[in-house]
């Protein structure tokens, strides 16, 4: 056998061994998430905060995606999604609803959600205020007057006053204002990582943007038909952000929002199985410690972000058999093969949206065929030794592991296959000592 070959062995069998299934229940990310929702949910209910505004939370991003952890940190900050229980959102066209969830309050203003000139992109126009009926919970709809357009504005962002807010995108970078004045709970809720707040207007409907992506021919079976129907009985949201182009225009600047599906990407990935999560959470590890995502500051940074990785990663789940996955596992043959597509995509710029047809999720920047071409050269020799450099030695140092498997793993040359699987071996062995310890 080969030292490529080896090599590969090596890293997949550590990733295979190490990366395990976690309850939701004993993550600490999960943990923080949820008290952040109760602690949002009880800052809209101040006395200073507009009556009836109050903010129904949702976890989405990696704390919801992942179901399981590396040694690894693979979790950066916690993102939450927050709709007004008195805001509503229906595709153009659309009679009013008569009956909504419990969450809604008794008087409900609905914006049609009206298309830009881009794809994804859209215009929220006030057209009815809900009425619900005391009698039987049904809701009466009186119509406005047209032309009336919702922005983001301060009864959104009220219920926030005590923490400074930084806005990253969509997001809304939350940080306590002074720390030392928090409660206890509080400063739980802000004590592991950052909290990336998205203010949005819920739809209950699934869009007819993304009409196309129901009736999508399915070859190999994912998602399933009824996972389908999951993510579709979820609608989708529309978050406060214009496009790049249309930022710097007044009105635009003002009244753009964005289709968002963050809660159909949680339902998905969560479908996966355990080794895709795995190469998802690789090439998201891979591009950020190679300074590619948009959290490095680089002059791409507008142009390729995790949204780019988990885009390939769900085109790849739908057209890959499922054998290509489960036959012969070969979790770094699988990353380079998808750093090329991306090198591909990279080099057309063109990064297809997955929900919505004809919508580019990449800028062209002048150095995105740069970037490709360095993708592209990218082979599994390399990339293997790459990741005994930059992931499982960092496992080594982040985990305390004893002397003896860290001077091990200094003494052994890459090259030296067969004692680098053995030094290997030994790390997933604690590691998995360990996990029967915490059980």
């Amino acid at each position: 056998m080969s030292c490529e070959r080896a090599l590969d062995d090596v890293v997949t069998e550590f990733l295979l061994n190490t990366y395990l299934p976690l309850p939701k229940s004993r993550s600490k990310y999960a943990l923080q998430a949820g008290l952040h929702c109760c602690a949002a949910s009880a800052a809209s209910t101040r006395d200073d905060v507009p009556v009836n505004n109050e903010l129904i939370p949702l976890i989405t991003g990696s704390v919801a995606e992942f179901y399981m952890e590396p040694m690894l940190p693979h979790i950066g900050d916690i993102d939450m999604m927050y709709h007004i229980n008195t805001e509503l959102a229906i595709p153009r066209g659309h009679p009013p609803p008569t009956q909504l969830p419990a969450e809604f309050y008794n008087y409900v203003q609905v914006y049609e959600i009206v298309d830009s000139h881009l794809p994804g992109y859209a215009y929220l126009e006030l057209r009815y205020l809900l009425t619900r009926c005391t009698d039987d919970d049904n809701y009466n709809a009186v119509e406005y007057d047209r032309q009336r357009y919702l922005g983001l504005n301060n009864q959104h962002l009220q219920s926030r006053l005590s923490f400074s807010l930084q806005i990253h995108g969509p997001a809304y970078v939350v940080e306590p204002s002074n720390y030392s004045e928090l409660s206890v709970d509080e400063k739980l809720v802000y004590s592991i990582l950052s909290v990336d707040e998205v203010f949005c207007v819920r739809c209950l409907l699934w869009p007819p943007q993304a009409a196309d992506w129901t009736a999508r021919n399915r070859n190999y079976g994912w998602p399933a038909s009824a996972t389908v129907d999951r993510v579709v009985s979820n609608g989708c949201d529309v978050v406060h952000v214009a496009h790049r182009q249309c930022r710097q225009d007044e009105w635009m600047g003002m009244y753009q929002w964005r289709l968002s599906f963050s809660r159909a990407e949680v339902v998905l990935i969560n479908s996966w199985m355990p080794v895709q999560q795995i190469v998802y959470h690789m090439l998201r590890h891979f591009v950020k410690t190679e300074g590619l995502t948009d959290s490095a500051d680089n002059s791409i940074a507008v142009t390729l972000s995790n949204y780019h990785i988990k885009t390939l990663m769900l085109w790849v789940c739908e057209v890959k058999p499922r054998s290509w996955w489960t036959d012969d596992v070969n979790l770094v043959r699988m990353c380079v093969n998808l750093l090329h597509i991306l090198a591909e995509w990279l080099t057309y710029a063109r990064c297809p949206h997955y929900f919505i047809n004809n919508c580019n999720v990449i800028n062209n920047s002048f150095n995105l065929t740069n970037i490709g071409d360095q993708l592209m050269s990218i082979d599994e020799m390399w990339l293997s030794t790459w990741f005994v450099d930059n992931y499982i030695r960092k496992c080594l140092q982040l985990n305390d592991c004893p002397q003896n498997i860290t001077q091990l793993f200094d003494d052994v040359r890459v090259s030296a296959c067969v004692e680098l699987h053995d030094t290997v071996a030994a790390l997933v062995a604690r590691k998995q000592n360990n996990l029967l310890f915490d059980l």
